[in-house]
């Protein structure tokens, strides 16, 4: 059995749900504390021995490429006024050259969509998908609570959520 070493993370979608916020900011870049939630995803799926993540981005979405990058400027800028703790901090969410790629999902077509967006980069192994519009504080982590899982068995996880009936059509449902 291969083990997971991919995950797929959609981040295309345009965040109608927290309008007027992601008018210019995609969803995904919105500060949790001191860091934007897709931060929080990409480091989970790291800790999770996931090695490689997949981000199949959209229009106005280049942001978030971005913040995955280094920014040249800002990190001499920072060398320069001895602000080592603040570079130490922006470093840190610089993965390790190589470990994320981007696709782009043409058209907002939902989330199996994006999934199969991402099908050349996956190819034929076993892969996880992670939504960064919910924030598990849990140790050890979903992510990494299903890989675990997903080793045991080797068959398919999936992990839901109960919501009120009134709140389906917000949401995929599981029957």
């Amino acid at each position: 059995m291969k083990p997971v070493r991919k995950v797929i993370i959609p981040v295309a979608g345009h965040g109608t749900r927290v309008l007027p916020a992601t008018k210019s900011i995609p969803k995904e870049l919105l500060p949790l504390v001191d860091r934007p939630l897709i931060d929080y995803v990409v480091r989970e799926a790291f800790e999770a021995g996931i090695e490689h993540v997949v981000l199949v981005t959209g229009r106005g979405k280049s942001a978030i490429e971005d913040y995955f990058d280094h920014a040249f400027e800002l990190e001499t800028g920072l060398e320069a006024k001895n602000k080592s703790d603040i570079l130490a901090r922006v470093r840190k969410s610089i993965p390790k050259a190589g470990s994320i790629s981007y696709t782009r999902q043409q058209a907002p077509l939902g989330l199996g969509h994006a999934v199969w967006c991402a099908r050349d980069i996956i190819g034929d192994e076993p892969f996880a998908v992670s939504l960064p519009d919910v924030v598990i504080d849990a140790a050890p982590s979903a992510l990494a609570q299903m890989v675990r899982e997903y080793e045991k068995t080797g068959g398919n996880i999936i992990a839901v959520e109960e919501v009120p009936m009134e709140d389906t059509h917000k949401y995929g449902v599981v029957a």
